[in-house]
């Protein structure tokens, strides 16, 4: 790929524009796109409305080399990408009794009847590649016209994203319109902030005025994107810059590229055949879901319990009466006691607990809404470490599961080089 296509995408469905549904199309195909050098020039949203449609294609088709399109490719009346892009190519729409076949099929696994509107996904403009669904009844298509390239993809993430990584990518790369492997080199970090971050990596990225520096941050982790703005600079002083950036940043390090730090803690705890658990209030389960999102964490996470309230602290985990009544479910005594009790109870190597107040009432002059204590137990002994979250009660929670893991990662990275 000597110069990079310019990339336009439409993302078509009322759902996306009315917030019902969030626009993960553009955060997957941007940074799958962007990675192999190609970073989309612009994303359109429109409604499931032939006018929209039609304008917003055309306007695309005019000024990009690649048109990719999401949704629309379904079998009910609101469905109209198809149609309305064959129109505007002026092609005809044929019949793949394949496809219909496919579907057929599809239906018929599952023990059930394909309906008569579906044979409406089986249509396809002349001239277009079918790439079949594994995952659904909507085939993309693949078309180039007038020396430019259209593809269109179904909507639903499950189906869009296994088509796009295993059949279109790598179509794009043997044809010579993306890079072969990632033009990115990406790293991501924890425990620090993205100011911080920015003013830690300056002095080492400044200097090189063809080196693109890009943060995003999450709940506890920054990902961190290098790239050449020009290309000029090669792939391995790229990777080098980054390499000076992690040597500097030392425990802030988190991973190559973008895992998240979730599955480091777990592999961390896999080299060490210890395991996990853990005792949640304010997060309510959402750091279990965390440990247990991840493929292969039953190997490491022993279980969790949530103790919402004093009276299921005390009977479940062994808080003591006399500390949840002089200290209060949110104090250092009783997010100790959490942690050790959840130890014991489930014969755990590690164990993290959480209680504070995430709002948004509860809160008070000494303990205002975001006050939150972060229990930890290991063989070396427990502690617990207040934070001062600010945000809404799902930003909270969400960076209270953050800082938890944070901790149980220091401490393990502290005892491997011990």
């Amino acid at each position: 790929m000597k110069t990079a296509p310019t990339i336009d995408l439409i993302t078509i469905g009322d759902e996306l524009l009315l917030g019902l549904t969030r626009n993960g199309h553009l955060t997957y195909l941007g940074e799958q796109l962007a990675f192999r050098g190609a970073a989309p020039n612009r994303n359109i949203v429109c409604r499931d409305e032939a006018g929209e449609i039609r304008a917003n294609f055309e306007l695309a088709w005019s000024e990009a080399d690649i048109v990719i399109t999401t949704g629309g490719l379904g079998p009910t009346s609101d469905d109209r990408t198809r149609d309305i892009i064959a129109e505007v190519l002026e092609l005809e729409l044929l019949y793949s009794q394949d496809v219909e076949d496919a579907i057929r099929e599809r239906f018929r696994s599952f023990s059930s009847t394909m309906g008569v509107n579906n044979k409406k996904q089986a249509y396809y403009p002349d001239g277009a590649d079918i790439i079949m669904n594994a995952q659904g009844t909507a085939p993309g298509l693949w078309l180039e016209k007038d020396g430019k390239l259209l593809i269109m993809l179904p909507g639903p993430p499950r189906e869009l994203n296994p088509m796009f990584e295993n059949q279109i990518l790598p179509r794009l790369s043997e044809e010579g319109r993306l890079a072969d492997a990632a033009q990115i080199i990406s790293f991501q970090t924890s425990g620090i902030g993205e100011s911080s971050l920015e003013l830690e990596l300056d002095p080492i990225l400044n200097p090189h005025e063809d080196i693109n520096v890009a943060f995003c941050a999450h709940y506890g982790t920054v990902d961190v994107r290098l790239s050449s703005i020009t290309g000029d600079s090669s792939l391995d002083f790229v990777r080098e810059l980054a390499e000076s950036c992690i040597q500097k940043l030392e425990s802030h390090f988190l991973t190559h590229g973008i895992r998240g730090i979730t599955p480091v803690i777990l592999d961390l705890l896999r080299d060490r055949q210890e395991t996990i658990a853990v005792a949640e209030s304010c997060t309510g389960g959402l750091l279990g879901a965390a440990l247990t999102a991840v493929p292969g964490s039953s190997d490491v996470f022993q279980g969790g319990t949530i103790t919402y309230t004093n009276q299921a602290k005390h009977e479940i985990l062994g808080v003591a009466q006399s500390d949840l009544d002089q200290y209060g479910a949110v104090s250092e005594q009783v997010a100790r006691a959490m942690a050790e009790g959840v130890r014991e109870k489930l014969h755990s190597t590690w164990a993290l607990s959480t209680t504070g107040i995430a709002g948004p009432g509860g809160g008070t002059s000494e303990k205002p809404v975001g006050t939150v204590f972060v229990g930890m137990a290991g063989p070396d002994g427990s502690f617990a470490k207040q934070l001062d979250l600010r945000g809404n009660r799902g930003i909270v929670r969400e960076r209270t599961v953050g800082v938890a893991q944070d901790i149980l990662r220091r401490r393990l990275l502290k005892m491997v080089g011990n």
